[in-house]
């Protein structure tokens, strides 16, 4: 039984943190214009990158939740500003993004 538990609290753990290439991340959210609203570490004219990973740290789903917020965009999260939708990109970008951006926007 322990064995089984050790096994599970394992997978639950590894569930949280996704594999990706930052280099690519940053150049993707440099090329979609991420960058001009959003920084790492202070706010701009929407939340730093570590304030939304901070925000959203330990939740189940967060990854499909933030992927899915860059592709439809939206206000009223962190302010009035609007974030405008990324519609065009695909879905291996949207969850790249939010992977990078769930793990602080590192550049390494």
């Amino acid at each position: 039984m322990r064995s089984i538990t050790l096994a599970s609290s394992a997978l639950l753990m590894s569930a949280g943190a996704h594999a990706f290439d930052a280099a690519a991340a940053k150049a993707l959210a440099s090329k979609s214009a991420c960058l001009a609203c959003h920084a790492v570490d202070k706010k701009l004219v929407g939340p730093s990158y570590k304030d939304v990973a901070a925000k959203h740290q330990g939740q189940a789903g967060a990854l499909e939740k933030v992927a899915a917020r860059i592709k439809s965009g939206g206000s009223g999260v962190y302010g009035p500003v609007p974030m405008p939708a990324q519609p065009n990109l695909k879905d291996d970008e949207l969850k790249l993004l939010a992977a990078w951006v769930l793990a602080g926007a590192p550049d390494k």
